[in-house]
């Protein structure tokens, strides 16, 4: 094989690129956070803080959705590419998310 196409930064071929091998404390690690924020999920829905609740509840779950995303789907180790669809699919998310509470806000309830 010649030199001459050898392409050391997988520019015409991304997909060929080194796998990242993580280490067993990376996901000792992760366990560890994701149980830490499932504690304070739990915690957060004993405290009674009105309509905070439900927005609390939900960004712990986004925060815990981000981990996973990053560091089990291994997104945190792949190109700007990949990086960026995931980002706009969470973007999207986070829009739809928004437009859901805020029509869930604007309604009067109980005042009809």
């Amino acid at each position: 094989m010649s030199s001459q196409y050898h392409d050391p930064a997988n520019v015409n071929n991304p997909e060929h690129a080194e796998h990242h091998i993580v280490g067993p404390g990376t996901y000792i690690a992760i366990y560890v956070t994701l149980l830490v924020f499932t504690g304070i999920t739990v915690g957060a829905a004993f405290i009674d803080l009105g309509v905070l609740n439900p927005i609390i509840a939900v960004g712990i779950a986004c925060i815990k959705a981000t981990i996973v995303i990053l560091f089990f789907m291994h997104v945190i180790y792949q190109s700007k590419l990949i990086k960026m669809t995931v980002g706009a699919g969470f973007f999207t998310f986070l829009i739809l998310l928004t437009m859901t509470l805020t029509d869930y806000i604007s309604r009067a309830w109980g005042r009809w």
